[in-house]
C-alpha cells in the first residue's frame, strides 16, 4: 500500500481532489462522506505519486514505508473498509463541479461570528466570490476555536489544519475583529444594520451535567472546562484542578463517558509530563500536571465496546502508546466473549486486553457497561459510586443501558464528566433548549441571518464536518442574494470599525493575531516547543497593539 491516512479526516476534500487516479474513498457523492471518521487510499489503485500528502492540510497522509510502530494498525483499518466498499466498479465521483458565480453585482459584507473551524470554512466558502468581502468577529483575541483550545496537546498534526486557516484568513476581502464580543461590544441589530448578512457559528459553548447526587461538589468538573484549561483557553487558567497527594490521596480520577474527549482528557492525566513538556500545553497547567499523584484514570462507559462514542483513530493512537498502561475492563462477562464482535474496535481492544500492566506506568481503565449513581465526599470528590448495566436492544435495534441494580464505590479524588457540550441560547435569535442550536433550514434562520456548525446542527462531528456544514449554510446564504431577498445595509457599513473600537479599544486584527502568533512560536522556538501559549488576554492585547500591518499570502483589496 503506497500511501495511508492516519489520522481522523478534517474531510477537507483536497485530498480526494488532487487524487488523479481517484482512489482516496469516500469521495465527494459516495455514502459517508464527510460523515465518516476517516478518508481510506485504495492500494490498488494508488500509483504513490505524493499528490495527497502535498494536498492534505493536517499533513495526515503518509507512505507505508515511513508508518511509526504505532501507526501500523492503519493498514488493516484502510484494508477492512475496502473490503466492506469496493470501489474498483464504481464511476469515480471526485470531480471538480463548476464554481458557482452570484448573478447580481456586488460589492456583498458579511459578517461571521466565530472565528472557530466553522467559521473558517464559511469564510472560505464566501471569499471564493470576489463580490463578497467577510469580517470575522470573535470573543476571544486568538481565532481557532477548538482547534486552538479544543485538540490535545499531543495531537500537533491535527492542529496542522492551522495552516490551512492561515491561508484563508490571508486572502483578499478578509478582516478580523476579534476580541470583540457580539452581544456586548456590538449588537446583533448593529451587525445586521451593516452587513448584508451575518453568519452565527458560536460553537456549543456550555457542557452536560450528570445530573446525579454530589455532581456539584468541588472536584467535579466538566471535561470541557479541563480541555480548556490545559489548552492555555483563558478564560480557564483560573479552574480548580487539585492533582496533588492530598487532594488525591487515592490516586484516581474517574471520567464520565468515552468517547474522544474523554480519551484526550485521560492520556492527558495519565501522561509522562516531560512528554507533554515538548509540546503546546498551557505552563499553568503543565506545572500542575508535574507534580500530579494521578495513578489511575478509570473511564466509564455506559454501553458496551462496540457502542463506545470514541473514534477509531483515537482509540489506535491509545493502543499506540507505550508510556501507559491501557485496561479493558468489561466486567462480569469475560473479556474474550465482550470483544467477540468482528468490528474494528472490538479487534483494537483485543490487542489492548493482552498486554501485559507495568506497575511502573500510570494506568487508564476502560470500564463498559457502567454509570455514575452518585458522587460521594463532605467538602469535595473523595469517591464516586458505579452502577453495572447490562445491554438490552429495543424495538428499533439500538443497544440500550439497563441498569442492574449492582453498584460499587471507587475511590477518586476528581470527577471529569465528558457526556457532551450543550449549546447556550444567542443573543437575539431563537433557540432550541432541547437540541441547543438556533432552529434554522440548512443553515437559514431567515433571510439574512444564517448559522453553521455545532450552533446549528449540535455538538457531533469532526474538525472537517465543518466544511460540508458551511457550504451548505453559504449555499442558503448565496441563494438569498441572488433571489435579492436580502435588503441592502441600512447604515454606514465603513463605520464598523469605529464602532467597535471606540467600545472596545483593544480589539485585535488580522496584523494583531499575526504579532501574537509569532510572539507564541518565538517563546516556543527558544524552549523547544511549537509554541508557548499567551493565556493572558490584556498581555495580548499589548502585543497586538504593537502590531504592523498583516501579512498577507496573497494580494489584498485596499482597506475598507
Amino acid at each position: 500500500m503506497p500511501h495511508v491516512v492516519t489520522q481522523s479526516c478534517c474531510a477537507d476534500a483536497s485530498c480526494v481532489v488532487a487524487c488523479p487516479v481517484n482512489c482516496i474513498h469516500p469521495a465527494p457523492g459516495e455514502p459517508g462522506f464527510a460523515e465518516a471518521e476517516m478518508l481510506y487510499v485504495d492500494a490498488k489503485s494508488c500509483v504513490d505519486c505524493g499528490a495527497c500528502v502535498t494536498a492534505c492540510p493536517a499533513d495526515a497522509i503518509v507512505p507505508h514505508t515511513t508508518l511509526t510502530a504505532a501507526q501500523t494498525p492503519f493498514l488493516a483499518i484502510n484494508a477492512e473498509y475496502f473490503e466492506v466498499f469496493p470501489h474498483a466498479d464504481r464511476t469515480p465521483l471526485a470531480l471538480v463541479h463548476p464554481q458557482r458565480r452570484l448573478t447580481r453585482n456586488g460589492p456583498f459584507r458579511v459578517a461571521v461570528v466565530g472565528a472557530g473551524p466553522a467559521g473558517m470554512y464559511a469564510a472560505d466558502e464566501l471569499l471564493k466570490h470576489p463580490e463578497i468581502s467577510v469580517d470575522v468577529f470573535d470573543r476571544l483575541p486568538t481565532p481557532y476555536g477548538l482547534v486552538r483550545a479544543g485538540v490535545a496537546p499531543d495531537h500537533q498534526n491535527t492542529k496542522q489544519v492551522e495552516k490551512l486557516f492561515g491561508q484563508i484568513e490571508s486572502q483578499p476581502g478578509f478582516r478580523y475583529f476579534l476580541g470583540v464580543e457580539v452581544g456586548k461590544d456590538v449588537s446583533h441589530a448593529e451587525l445586521t444594520a451593516r452587513y448584508h448578512a451575518v453568519v452565527y457559528t458560536v460553537g456549543a459553548a456550555s457542557d452536560r451535567p450528570l445530573g446525579i447526587e454530589g455532581d456539584d461538589l468541588p472536584g467535579s468538573l466538566s471535561a470541557t472546562d479541563f480541555v480548556g484549561w490545559y489548552n492555555g483557553h483563558p478564560d480557564k487558567q483560573d479552574l480548580p484542578v487539585h492533582l496533588d497527594a492530598e487532594a488525591l490521596s487515592s490516586g484516581r480520577v474517574v471520567l464520565v463517558g468515552n468517547g474522544n474527549v474523554a480519551l484526550d482528557c485521560a492520556r492527558i492525566l495519565a501522561e509522562d509530563p516531560e512528554r507533554l513538556a515538548g509540546t503546546d500545553i498551557a505552563d499553568g497547567p503543565l506545572a500542575v500536571l508535574r507534580d500530579s499523584a494521578v495513578r489511575e484514570v478509570v473511564i466509564l462507559g455506559r454501553r458496551g465496546p462496540e457502542e463506545a462514542a470514541f473514534t477509531v483513530p483515537e482509540l489506535v493512537g491509545l493502543v499506540g502508546h507505550t508510556g501507559v498502561n491501557v485496561v479493558v475492563d468489561t466486567g462480569d462477562i469475560p473479556v474474550a466473549e465482550a470483544l467477540s464482535g468482528p468490528g474494528t474496535t472490538s479487534r483494537l481492544l483485543r490487542e489492548i486486553a493482552g498486554r501485559e500492566v507495568r506497575p511502573d506506568l500510570r494506568t487508564i481503565v476502560l470500564r463498559f457497561r457502567s454509570s455514575p449513581v452518585r458522587v460521594l465526599g463532605d467538602d469535595r470528590v473523595t469517591a464516586v459510586e458505579v452502577g453495572r448495566n447490562r445491554l438490552e436492544r429495543d424495538e428499533a435495534g439500538v443497544v440500550r443501558a439497563v441498569p442492574t441494580g449492582e453498584t460499587e464505590v471507587l475511590e477518586a479524588g476528581m470527577l471529569l464528566r465528558a457526556v457532551g457540550y450543550k449549546g447556550v441560547p444567542v443573543a437575539d435569535l431563537p433557540h432550541d433548549a432541547a437540541t441547543g442550536t438556533v432552529p434554522n433550514e440548512r443553515g437559514r434562520v431567515l433571510p439574512g441571518v444564517y448559522v453553521a456548525g455545532w450552533v446549528k446542527r449540535g455538538p457531533n462531528g469532526f474538525i472537517g464536518t465543518n466544511k460540508s456544514d458551511a457550504e451548505e449554510t453559504v449555499e442558503q446564504l448565496l441563494d438569498d442574494l441572488d433571489a435579492d431577498r436580502i435588503p441592502a445595509p441600512a447604515a454606514d457599513p465603513d463605520d464598523i470599525t469605529a464602532v467597535v473600537r471606540s467600545r472596545q479599544p483593544g480589539m485585535v486584527d488580522l496584523a494583531g493575531w499575526q504579532a501574537i502568533d509569532r510572539e507564541e512560536r518565538r517563546r516556543g522556538d527558544e524552549a523547544g516547543r511549537p509554541r508557548i501559549k499567551i493565556t493572558d488576554v490584556e498581555q495580548m492585547r499589548g502585543i497586538a497593539a504593537k502590531s504592523k500591518k498583516p501579512r498577507y499570502s496573497l494580494g489584498r483589496r485596499k482597506e475598507r
